[in-house]
């Protein structure tokens, strides 16, 4: 491993993921659900963004300014392409985090967010971002962290420690990584099956690394076996974040704010009784065994009034993301799954079957007369968006500016799913973040944009795509060998896309 990169795994790339948690717009529900003033965010700062997805997509669809580094400088060329491509001036380094922080041309920002960085470095590299932090977020800030939480991973971390070892000291460098993360399973599957006394006493270890073969190689290689990899009690980041004057806020993750979906009544009442709410938080990550936090801390915390937080989260605009026939009653927590209240549901997602963004005010205002308050609202809302089928909606100015921007980066992304499905999410101007579409879909959207109308000729622009590269259509997991029956199964898919994602993607402005 080189040494440029400390630890961290460099020979093989982070995964094309977009995480819709790095999106300022969300910020605003969730501080007013905690009660708590929300700074407007202009300029906003990532810290190690692995392929930029998430960063180049929030630039396209906003006017807020994106500024990052990555270490690894395979992958930021890849983000400088997809920024060029935007044309949306985001500023894009393949620094180490020490040389990023001492820039002298960064401004200050509003938003400084690591996801998936935090549990996989060094302390020396905490110490760098923590510092950094301090100097360089705006007083009134927010910090979005995401990191691996104890207890969560406490039974399973000496299995991971196991397969990394297996990995150093039994793996052969010449063979690759992949290759030494498929021996340190074989090895795992083999160890398990002798029994070891720790996986009896501990049944979840062999749950949790049954998963593993059919997870990413990509995504296991930065999980599982960088050097560095330490989890950590809430409690703990807290104290690493003290000397930044950061104050946690609340969790980025919206389904926490909502202890009856996560726990049972017993234990919501012994929360209660606890009066330290940062010591609650820690109590509370033992009862669901919480093992990834995403959360939010401000420098200066404030709180707001009752009447302020009712008119402020009454201008919050939301709009439906997903066609309403896909939208089941159903969701997953830490709890297990959730039934959502048709009652409440039901009407909600009728009002917002027309995809057009609605400010909370209106949507309660025309939910009257199905007896739904504001608190019901909200929390619907957040559920509804936590589950990824609503997103906030930005105002029409800032939509109108990003317009250009976040078409000219969804071609680019169009164009590049001709070859591959590595990237599953396109920019919207409205709601200013990324919009899950499969890589069929963005081929369809391609074809529309390109003046093709029904499904033949969308079946027929993407089947003479997939034959030029020899590839076929796989379905319920056997490829399609017969020419006749791929088209057919194409023509299928542009059915279902013309009548149920093409409408969607027209009212968000994926497609204009």
């Amino acid at each position: 491993m080189s040494d440029w990169s400390s630890g961290y795994v460099s020979d093989i790339g982070y995964t094309h993921g977009y995480y819709q948690e790095l999106n300022p717009l969300r910020i605003k529900l969730a501080f007013l659900r905690a009660g708590l003033a929300c700074p407007e965010v202009g300029v906003a700062c990532e810290l190690g963004f692995g392929q930029g997805i998430s960063t180049n997509i929030h630039a396209a669809a906003s006017t807020i300014r994106w500024y990052g580094t990555d270490f690894n400088p395979s992958q930021a060329a890849f983000a400088r392409e997809l920024s060029a491509s935007a044309a949306s001036n985001t500023q894009l380094f393949d620094d180490a985090f020490e040389d990023f922080a001492n820039r002298p041309e960064l401004p200050d920002f509003d938003f400084i967010v690591l996801h998936g960085i935090w549990s996989w470095i060094s302390d020396e590299n905490r110490r760098v971002i923590v510092d950094f932090v301090r100097r360089k977020l705006k007083v009134g800030g927010v910090l979005y962290i995401s990191y691996n939480t104890l207890p969560g991973w406490s039974s399973f971390a000496p299995m991971r420690h196991l397969l990394t070892a297996h990995a150093i000291s039994q793996g052969s460098e010449g063979r690759g990584l992949v290759n030494q993360i498929n021996d340190a399973l074989a090895f795992g599957k083999d160890l398990l099956a002798t029994k070891p006394t720790y996986s009896v006493t501990n049944p979840s270890v062999s749950q949790r690394f049954e998963m593993l073969p059919n997870q990413d190689k990509h995504y296991l290689a930065h999980e599982y076996f960088n050097r560095d990899w330490h989890p950590m009690h809430f409690s703990t980041m807290a104290e690493w974040l003290d000397s930044a004057k950061l104050q946690y806020a609340c969790s980025a993750n919206y389904s926490d704010h909502f202890d009856h979906l996560n726990m049972s009544p017993e234990q919501n009442e012994f929360l209660k009784k606890i009066p330290d709410r940062m010591f609650r938080e820690t109590v509370r990550d033992f009862m669901v065994n919480q093992y990834f936090r995403k959360d939010y801390w401000v420098k200066g915390i404030r709180q707001l009034s009752v009447l302020d937080v009712a008119e402020q989260v009454g201008q919050v605009k939301v709009v439906l993301v997903r066609p309403r026939a896909e939208v089941s009653y159903t969701g997953h927590v830490n709890s297990g799954t959730v039934n959502m209240n048709e009652a409440i549901y039901g009407p909600l997602l009728g009002l917002l079957a027309d995809h057009k963004p609605r400010a909370i005010a209106e949507i309660v205002d025309c939910l009257k007369p199905d007896g739904l308050k504001l608190t019901t609202v909200i929390e619907a809302v957040m559920v509804l968006s936590g589950f990824g089928h609503l997103a906030m909606a930005q105002d029409e100015e800032a939509a109108s500016q990003a317009l250009h921007s976040s078409q000219r980066l969804n071609s680019y992304i169009e164009s590049k799913a001709r070859g591959n499905g590595d990237i599953t999410c396109l920019a919207s101007p409205v709601t200013g973040s990324g919009i899950g579409v499969s890589r069929f879909a963005m081929l369809f959207a391609k074809g529309v944009k390109e003046g093709l109308v029904t499904s033949d000729e969308l079946a027929g622009f993407v089947w003479k795509i997939l034959q030029s590269q020899g590839q076929l259509i796989v379905r319920d997991g056997e490829r399609i060998l017969d020419h006749a029956e791929n088209v057919a199964e194409l023509t299928r898919r542009a059915d279902e896309f013309i009548d149920k994602q093409l409408p969607v993607l027209k009212a968000l402005k994926v497609i204009v």
